[in-house]
């Protein structure tokens, strides 16, 4: 059996996306920048992608700039957000858990002499409001902070930080990376100017994404050529993937009722029974409102990198949050933002649930990971003692 538990790394196109893409890839290939009638097919087709993409945002159409992907919608919205600001000063507010799109455009500002504050969270994964309030400057032009965090699946309370941010008049922009098409989204409540997608993330194909601009909010451009995108984004668009894109927001909001209860309920089984039957176990931010299908369990002693491999040899595919550098396997700074130590934050793995993760598969996980766990604890030194002694 071959289960997918990885579904916040990337999910597999689905087969209805893949038909409304085939045609533009072969007969209807027209320039959307065209005025002949092939290009005006295409103009068609990305307009009522832009649609449906406004549709499952709670955005109007015109909100909507395409992009190649949730990376480079984050540093749109970040350089550019700044950029366009005209303060002789400038600060950003972020936090310790980001994207790497957003902590490293957060890094590359401060190279450029911007001050940034990277606000804690607590050791449930959340951020405190509070903390974003106190963090205000007057020279503060942006907050950005992701709507739910890619290991661990916490949401953050982007209402209340909407909130703030338009009390003190900054710019507020949103990874939503993950959350898009998992939750509900509705714009006019969450309080941001911009936000961040990728159709990649709900079934639809890798690069091509989209940043929410709301209307009025000044964006410097990041390239320069042509005027597409509303002069922000400048190039040829990607019209089937602008069109794979717009049949998977579709297909995510017509299911939004159904899908994500039920992925939640299969997530919930297999963290439970993983914490029943494997001792030393447990959920890193479980106690927060998730995202429905992501599940971080650190399971001491076993070496998370050692058991995604010893899973994947099972024909389980999950992940861990670890970053390889330099042949070193660092541990995952969400985790250790959150308190973790280094080596619990390296005994952690992610399972993430989608669409097509079913009852049997969960129940074949369950029964397989134990002995797993086992095996490589078995292997640590003096790991049976110190897990026994928990």
């Amino acid at each position: 059996m071959r289960v997918y538990l990885d579904h916040n790394a990337t999910t597999p196109v689905d087969p209805v996306v893949l038909a409304a893409m085939l045609p533009f890839l072969s007969e209807t290939y027209g320039n959307a920048s065209s005025i002949h009638t092939p290009g005006q097919h295409a103009r068609t087709a990305v307009d009522r992608a832009r649609d449906s993409v406004a549709d499952l945002l709670g955005a109007r159409p015109s909100e909507i700039v395409f992009t190649s992907g949730g990376t480079e919608a984050d540093n749109l919205a970040i350089f550019g957000a700044v950029e366009a600001s005209a303060a002789p000063r400038r600060h950003v507010i972020s936090t310790t858990i980001e994207h790497p799109a957003v902590l490293n455009a957060c890094q590359a500002l401060e190279s450029r002499g911007v001050e940034v504050t990277y606000v804690p969270v607590g050791p449930d994964g959340v951020v405190d409001p509070e903390n974003i309030r106190r963090a205000i400057r007057p020279e503060t032009v942006l907050i950005s902070i992701m709507h739910a965090n890619n290991e661990t699946g916490v949401l953050q309370p982007i209402e209340e930080i909407g909130r703030t941010a338009a009390e003190f008049g900054v710019l507020f922009h949103a990874d939503a990376v993950q959350s898009a098409g998992r939750v509900p989204l509705d714009l006019s409540r969450l309080g941001v100017h911009l936000l961040s997608v990728s159709a990649h993330k709900i079934y639809g194909p890798k690069g091509v994404g989209a940043l929410y601009v709301r209307n009025g909010t000044r964006l410097a451009p990041q390239f320069r050529g042509g005027h597409h995108e509303r002069d922000l984004r400048p190039g040829t668009e990607n019209v089937p993937g602008i069109v794979g894109f717009g049949k998977a927001a579709e297909l995510v909001l017509a299911h939004l009722e159904q899908d994500p209860p039920r992925i939640a309920v299969l997530r919930d089984r297999l963290e439970t029974s993983v914490l029943d039957r494997i001792p030393s176990a447990r959920a890193n931010g479980g106690r927060s409102r998730r995202i429905p299908g992501t599940s971080n369990i650190c399971f001491d002693h076993a070496g998370g990198e050692a058991l995604v491999i010893a899973l994947d040899l099972q024909g389980i595919a999950c992940s861990t949050g670890a970053a390889c550098s330099s042949g070193a396997v660092e541990p995952s700074h969400v985790l250790l933002a959150m308190g973790l130590s280094p080596d619990a934050a390296r005994s952690s793995i992610r399972f993430s649930l989608g669409r097509t993760t079913t009852a049997e598969e969960i129940d074949y996980v369950i029964a397989t990971l134990p002995a797993a766990v086992e095996r490589l604890r078995a292997l640590s030194p003096n790991s049976a003692a110190q897990v026994g002694a928990r």
